[in-house]
């Protein structure tokens, strides 16, 4: 299919109650955008990052009960798996989209993947937008701009807390009309991704 935009409806699908009922719709109605997403994007994602990068669509298969309140995709070097290792994000809650760099905690190398975004703190500052967001937990919704947050306790934090995450990256409201031109958000995701591919050849040295 070719790719354009999101719609509320995508957005309502998480006020559907029930996991196999809300699992159908997100299914049905997002996980085939995130497909011709990538279809627009993985080889300019390659080509910026300098190795091949493999599409992953979250299954949610480890729920049973409660249906899940965000859903994404994850661009990943890796073909099996993409939590263990740096990898962008595209997805949605029922209020935003949001376009990320993802460390999250399965990283098995989080100390030294922190230590040397620190290394690197005065480029990532330069290098990113203030439109830019940051998040410490990809289960939450909350994310803080990097002009407020403490970005080197924001790193130390993931470096030393176990459960320590970092994203970084934009979050676009529902009802942002972008969200409905797919070639401009196309643009917008290349875009992004470009601008954060510094800090992912950082961490991937």
């Amino acid at each position: 299919m070719s790719f354009t935009g999101f719609s509320q409806k995508d957005f309502d699908t998480f006020q559907i109650d029930g996991l196999d009922e809300r699992m159908s719709a997100i299914q049905e109605r997002i996980q085939p955008k995130f497909k011709a997403i990538s279809e627009e994007i993985i080889n300019d994602l390659s080509d910026m990052v300098g190795h091949e990068m493999f599409l992953h669509v979250a299954k949610h298969a480890r729920r049973k009960v409660n249906p899940p309140k965000d859903t994404w995709s994850a661009y990943c070097h890796n073909k099996r798996g993409y939590k263990k290792h740096p990898h962008f994000q595209i997805g949605v809650f029922d209020d935003h989209m949001f376009i990320w760099l993802a460390y999250i905690y399965e990283l098995p190398n989080k100390a030294e993947i922190a230590t040397a975004l620190l290394d690197n703190i005065d480029s990532i500052i330069e290098n990113i937008p203030n439109d830019y967001v940051l998040s410490l937990d990809h289960m939450e919704k909350k994310a803080e701009s990097l002009q407020t947050i403490d970005l080197t306790g924001a790193l130390e934090r993931f470096r030393d807390v176990k459960k320590g995450e970092f994203l970084i990256g934009r979050h676009i409201s529902a009802n942002d009309p972008l969200l409905q031109d797919g070639d401009k958000l196309i643009a917008y995701i290349r875009d992004t991704f470009q601008t954060l591919t510094p800090i992912y050849k950082i961490s991937m040295r």
